[in-house]
């Protein structure tokens, strides 16, 4: 464990990145010192020959942990918390820890497009080019996720179990604009409990639940 730590982690992104926020939070989460490269809000920072090298789609977050470079957001998750031995966060037991994964790949799959056509149809668009019918379109499957969500969260604190994983990162990540950002939102009760419990935690604190006004009305990244 000392000899991994020992090595520079990179990490290329903007703080106020979706994805970025991800391994912002774990790093948090496991104490960890890093260097963080802001890149990703200006026009051709992310095509430039260096970045291509070590993303060749062009997409952040990206990475670097010696001469090991990652990138997709749940990746670096992945790759955080088994080199790490984050047991705690992701389980060494395969049925636990695919508890986690499929949590992981939903949010992916599902909640994060939803989320994110919402986010960026409403708040990052101004009001004039707005278009009522996408918003109310992405509204509508965020509803849908988060009631997902919150039947999971019925039966347990966590999204994964009783414990606090990569799972509940991937899935929380979106609370707090989500919640935040100045639309009429339904608040499921077992969701409203667990983004509470996630708002004690410093690493939510810390990269999560941070100002996000600038982005308001910007189209550009």
């Amino acid at each position: 464990m000392a000899l991994v730590k020992q090595v520079m982690i990179e990490l290329w992104g903007r703080s106020n990145a979706y994805n970025v926020q991800k391994p912002l939070w774990l790093l948090a989460e496991l104490g960890i010192d890093f260097k963080q490269h802001d890149i990703g809000s200006r026009a051709g920072d992310l095509e430039t020959p260096e970045f291509l090298k070590l993303n060749p789609q062009a997409r952040i977050p990206v990475l670097k942990h010696g001469a090991a470079v990652v990138w997709e957001s749940n990746s670096i998750l992945r790759y955080l918390a088994t080199i790490f031995a984050a047991s705690a966060l992701y389980p060494d037991d395969a049925l636990q820890r695919s508890q986690v994964e499929r949590w992981m790949d939903w949010e992916l799959a599902s909640l994060q497009p939803a989320f994110i056509d919402l986010f960026w149809g409403y708040y990052r668009t101004p009001p004039a080019l707005r278009d009522a019918a996408a918003i109310d379109r992405a509204q509508r499957q965020c509803r849908l996720h988060f009631a997902a969500l919150d039947r999971q969260l019925r039966a347990q604190p966590f999204v994964a179990g009783d414990f606090f994983s990569l799972a509940d990162i991937a899935c929380g990540v979106c609370l707090f604009r989500y919640f935040n950002m100045g639309l009429a939102v339904e608040e499921p009760s077992q969701v409203m409990r667990w983004y509470r419990q996630l708002s004690q935690r410093r690493g939510f604190r810390h990269t999560i639940m941070q100002p996000f006004a600038e982005l308001e009305g910007r189209s550009e990244f």
